[in-house]
């Protein structure tokens, strides 16, 4: 491999300042560009969950505020009520079962 050298003259540094230059403005202007593009998925992304969530954003205006979760022992229709417990006890059915404590 050969060493790349410097420009030596002042003709070839002018060429390799304007150059640098032009890369500079260059990648500038891709960044600006890859940020607007960022930027443009964005909020297209957020303009579309905004949109799918309109009905539930509704739905929770409509409901209103939360009220305070039900006591124990308060009846919520539409809901199953438990009468009494039964605690059943009983030998064990299957052979393994006979060996646990």
């Amino acid at each position: 491999m050969t060493k790349a050298t410097p420009p030596t003259g002042p003709l070839g540094q002018i060429l390799a300042l304007m150059a640098g230059v032009i890369m500079l403005v260059l990648g500038f202007m891709f960044s600006i560009v890859l940020l607007a593009v960022f930027v443009a998925v964005g909020l297209m992304l957020g303009a579309w969950f905004f949109w799918r969530t309109r009905h539930l954003r509704k739905a929770m205006r409509e409901a209103g505020p939360m009220r305070n979760p039900p006591a124990e022992g308060d009846v919520i229709e539409g809901e199953a009520v438990i009468i009494e417990e039964y605690r059943v006890s009983g030998k064990p059915v299957l052979p393994d079962d006979a060996r646990k404590p």
